[in-house]
């Protein structure tokens, strides 16, 4: 199983021989509603748009997982499974093969990888974006994928799962509270899975971000501390922190399969 961090929240995985783009946020400024004044993020540089695409995932329909100018610029070819939220998105912008997943529902992508959608982040009162386990059918093993740090209890049927991509660290904004929950969510997750690997996601990597909003987002907690609290609840999980544009192998372990 390979990865590569391609900043934010956006990561390229290999997984049963399929390339899968998470997220993908890789040409173009990241605004909310074209508010450049509220919110801006911007690259060094450009991604380059990786080849031979298998499937795209995303997780919710905001812009910071569906971004329309990286979706405008990919082959609308290229088959995508999304939360309801993000299958409008892809939809409008002309994507011929779109499968939505409801909390619960699975896909199977080439007989090789099954995707199972699980509750996510909560956008608003009433919508619940999607988490994510895939589940390698050859191995077993097995990555789970939430950006923001919210996770359901449901996830504990899944145990163990060897990868976990999600923030390690909270930011929070004042009144408000945290808008990206790390620390304590991240060490509840890692006790129900036991994974062998966690990795941050939600970090800036090699981006800018600038305007209004971003005066008062205060980050807590770092990867250290991570460590220092896994350790201390006896919990073997390897933290790596990926550079971005880096493809590695992740050091895993094969697990026996299930029967």
């Amino acid at each position: 199983m390979y990865l590569t961090w391609l900043d934010n929240n956006s990561w390229l995985l290999e997984i049963g021989e399929q390339k899968i783009l998470i997220d993908p946020w890789l040409v173009g400024a990241l605004t909310f509603a074209n508010l450049d004044w509220l919110f801006k993020g911007s690259r060094t540089q450009e991604r380059s748009i990786p080849e031979k695409i298998d499937l795209i995932l995303l997780s919710q329909g905001l812009e910071d997982h569906a971004h329309p100018p990286t979706l405008k610029q990919l082959d609308r070819n290229i088959p995508v499974v999304a939360s309801p939220n993000a299958a409008k998105v892809v939809q409008e912008l002309g994507y011929i093969s779109v499968t939505t997943l409801a909390h619960g529902e699975s896909y199977k992508l080439n007989n090789q990888v099954e995707i199972t959608a699980i509750p996510g982040s909560p956008i608003g009162p009433t919508l619940i974006e999607n988490g994510y386990v895939l589940k390698e059918l050859a191995t077993d093993l097995k990555l789970y994928y939430e950006p923001h740090g919210y996770h359901s209890p449901q996830l504990k049927q899944f145990a163990p799962i060897d990868v976990v991509i999600t923030p390690l660290i909270d930011l929070s904004l004042p009144v408000v509270g945290a808008i990206i929950r790390g620390q304590q969510k991240a060490l509840e997750v890692a006790e129900w899975l036991k994974p062998q690997v966690m990795l941050p996601t939600a970090s800036p990597g090699d981006v800018m971000y600038e305007g209004l909003l971003v005066k008062f987002l205060q980050a807590i907690g770092n990867t250290e501390e991570m460590r220092s609290q896994l350790g201390k609840r006896q919990l073997s999980t390897q933290i790596i922190e990926p550079h971005p544009g880096d493809r590695f192998e992740l050091p895993l372990q094969q697990r026996q399969l299930t029967v």
